[in-house]
C-alpha cells in the first residue's frame, strides 16, 4: 500500500513538473535546435532522465537541472544534424495569442521586431537573455546551466539589453 503511494507521489510530481516546465522548456530547446520536431524530442528525453531522478535530490534546484539537461541534449543534436527548420518565435507568439486580428498584427510586428534584435545579438547573449526573461532564471541558475560565472552571466545580460535598447531607439 505504502509502495502504491509513494508511486502515485512520484506520478503526480513528474506530472506538475511536465506542467510547469514543458512550454518553457520547448521554446528555449528550439531556439537551440532550430527545429520545433527535435526540440519536443529533446524536452521529451529531458523528462524520461526526470523520471529516473529522486524528487529529494533535485529539490531547492529542479529547474537548473532541468534547463542544464535540456540545454545539453539540444546542443547534443544541433551539433549532430545541423539543420534548420520550421517554427519561428512570431509563429509561436501567433499560436498563443487570442486577440482581434488588429491586436494579432500589432503584436506579430512587435514580436517580429524584438526577435529580429535578439537574433542579431551573439549567441552567448542571445542565450543568457532567453533563460533569465523566457525562462526565468535567476544569474546562479543561469551560470549552473551555461557553465559560465555569474559576474559573466551579469555581464552578458548587461551588454545584451544595452545593445537591444540601442538598436531599438534607432530603428
Amino acid at each position: 500500500m505504502r509502495a502504491d503511494l509513494e508511486s502515485q507521489a512520484r506520478v503526480d510530481w513528474i506530472r506538475d513538473v511536465m506542467q510547469q516546465y514543458e512550454a518553457r522548456l520547448l521554446r528555449y530547446a528550439q531556439r537551440i535546435t532550430k527545429d520545433l520536431e527535435r526540440a519536443r524530442d529533446v524536452v521529451q528525453e529531458t523528462f524520461l532522465r526526470l523520471c529516473k531522478q529522486d524528487p529529494a535530490e533535485l529539490d531547492g534546484h529542479l529547474s537548473e537541472w532541468l534547463y542544464t539537461v535540456c540545454r545539453n541534449r539540444a546542443l547534443d543534436v544541433q551539433k549532430k544534424e545541423r539543420r534548420m527548420a520550421t517554427m519561428t518565435e512570431v509563429d509561436a507568439v501567433h499560436a498563443f495569442t487570442e486577440a482581434s486580428p488588429a491586436d494579432e498584427v500589432e503584436t506579430r510586428d512587435t514580436a517580429q521586431h524584438v526577435f529580429g534584435l535578439l537574433d542579431a545579438l551573439p549567441d552567448n547573449q542571445q542565450e543568457v537573455v532567453r533563460l533569465k526573461f523566457e525562462g526565468g532564471l535567476s544569474y546562479r541558475a543561469i551560470s549552473e546551466v551555461t557553465g559560465l560565472s555569474v559576474s559573466n552571466v551579469g555581464y552578458l545580460l548587461h551588454q545584451a539589453i544595452r545593445t537591444l535598447r540601442q538598436r531599438a531607439q534607432t530603428t
